[in-house]
């Protein structure tokens, strides 16, 4: 693992805004010779990172929310540029997707707010770095499979970091997340530096719902393992005893995800990853890039097919994008007929722009929405399904209930008119797979309405749990042959190859097709 590490001095205060560009805030140093730097300075540039991470461009290709739309059949690309055909011919190497690297340095900065809050008089800052340690942590088994932890960001006193079992790194988050929401608990605010957080601005109780939430994720991924159900319905019952509840429990519906906006503006440097990478640049110019991306057909057709083609309307623009002269509304008419996807991994006749842009639930000109961690429509698909799995769990709801306002979430955060109204005629019109009443698999539309709430907010998420649950049945790329064959999982880079051989190769041959992470039981 490398010894750098991405430590963001922060030369401004986070009123003005924090820059999401690499080369104006942070610097590469070894995490043996660290700058000195308060905590807070530290902790709010980590955060930015983790939100760049997921959707920045680094010129080193497709970030991990990225992948993880292609993978989980979303999205797919235009024929205005050649195939990707690492992406969507799947001949990729340990050269390819290298999310290790940039996460591991981002966890080396919540480390250094973890080792130094209590020295710089902010041990509140304690639990929350230890909450986004977790979160990354889990992203990484759920890209790698086991993983350097226990020996990880030791510097110097473990250059090559052995690999623990990606099972008991799981079970070890949870107890990360215990610990975490015991020091927030215990740690009270500064007023003066609730601003150096930029994902809850200090607020106790949405740390510890996120703690819990992110606990229903690790939990929930394990469901269909095997063994595992008296452990995972004796974690929910602690979860709930705890009593804060879950990020959907706020009682204001902005408040009800986790989203990071460090001060996205019209700036360079300080946009929206998301919205700089595909919409525009920060004079307002089209990005080319937007051309990219799009939505795939298997998206549309699954939309339609339940008469759902508000929400359709909100994840794409139709054929020719965004009408700048008002924005958040398409060029042409938006009637369904006039919105065109892609199959997933055609090589020709889907040009840029005669086919659906990215749309305005992400992208509208002069707005500068925040990156989304986790939506308050996850949050109520994994109880949802705790409730529908394990019938001895103390959640107060039905599996129904929470099923419904996940919908309804989704509908919210989407910017759906109406939203309540609008989703409820979804979740009535007797479609299986919609309508709870009509759907005879209710384990298969929980996992159905959990994919489409995921579109275009956390590709990685969504890939995870189509390798977890198989729902829903996408179609094959169209540039590759056997109709079987899928990534599974990623490489080990060859970045850590080189640096912890020994180790890496201890873990075995990896076969991306074949080698299953331990929760993708079949």
């Amino acid at each position: 693992m490398k010894l750098k590490s991405l430590i963001i001095i922060i030369l401004v205060g986070v009123t003005l805004g924090i820059s999401c560009k690499k080369t104006w805030l942070d610097v590469n140093t070894s995490p043996n010779d660290l700058p000195t730097s308060v905590s807070n300075y530290v902790f709010s540039g980590a955060q930015n990172t983790t939100a760049y991470n997921y959707w920045g461009d680094n010129g080193t290709g497709q970030r991990s929310n990225e992948l993880g739309a292609y993978w989980s059949g979303q999205w797919t690309q235009s024929s205005s540029y050649i195939l990707v055909t690492n992406i969507f011919g799947y001949l990729f190497t340990n050269g390819d997707f290298n999310y290790w690297d940039d996460m591991y340095n981002n966890l080396q900065d919540y480390q250094y707010v973890i080792n130094n809050a209590d020295k710089d008089g902010q041990k509140f800052l304690i639990g929350p770095a230890q909450v986004m340690k977790a979160m990354i942590y889990q992203n990484l088994v759920d890209l790698y499979g086991n993983i350097p932890y226990g020996d990880a960001l030791k510097g110097l006193s473990s250059i090559a970091p052995k690999f623990d079992d990606q099972k008991a790194v799981y079970e070890d988050l949870i107890k990360l997340l215990d610990s975490a929401i015991t020091n927030v608990k215990a740690n009270t605010w500064t007023p003066n530096v609730v601003g150096s957080d930029v994902l809850f601005k200090g607020d106790k109780t949405k740390w510890v719902r996120f703690a819990n939430s992110l606990k229903m994720r690790i939990l929930i991924r394990q469901s269909r393992i095997p063994g595992r159900d008296a452990y995972i319905i004796g974690e929910i019952n602690r979860i709930v005893a705890e009593g804060s509840g879950f990020i959907h429990n706020a009682t204001l519906p902005a408040d009800r995800d986790a989203a990071v906006n460090p001060g996205f503006q019209a700036a360079a440097g300080k946009q929206n990853p998301f919205y700089d990478r595909w919409g525009y640049d920060a004079a307002g110019t089209t990005r080319s890039l937007g051309r990219f991306p799009r939505p795939s057909k298997f998206l549309f057709d699954m939309l339609i097919a339940n008469n759902d083609t508000l929400r359709l309307k909100r994840l794409a623009y139709a054929i020719g994008g965004e009408n700048a002269n008002a924005p958040g509304t398409s060029k042409i008419a938006e009637v369904v007929s006039n919105y065109k996807a892609v199959p997933f991994g055609a090589g020709s006749g889907y040009t840029g722009p005669s086919t659906s842009y990215l749309g305005p639930s992400m992208l509208v000109k002069g707005q500068y929405k925040p990156v989304v961690l986790m939506t308050a429509a996850e949050s109520l698909f994994l109880l949802a399904e705790a409730k529908q799995r394990f019938p001895a769990v103390t959640l107060p709801g039905t599996a129904q209930s929470y099923y419904e306002d996940g919908v309804r979430e989704s509908f919210r955060i989407l910017g759906v008119p109406d939203p309540i109204n609008s989703a409820n005629a979804v979740l009535t019109g007797g479609k299986a797979d919609a309508d709870w009443s009509a759907s005879t698999d209710k384990l298969r539309a929980i996992a159905i309405q959990k994919w489409l709430a995921l579109a275009n907010f956390n590709g990685l998420e969504a890939w995870a749990e189509y390798r977890r649950t198989g729902y829903p049945v996408t179609p094959q790329s169209l540039a590759v042959s056997d109709p079987n064959k899928r990534p599974v999982r990623l490489y080990y880079p060859n970045t850590e190859l080189g640096s912890n051989e020994a180790n890496v190769k201890a873990q075995g041959t990896i076969d991306v097709f074949n080698t299953r992470l331990f929760w993708d039981v079949d």
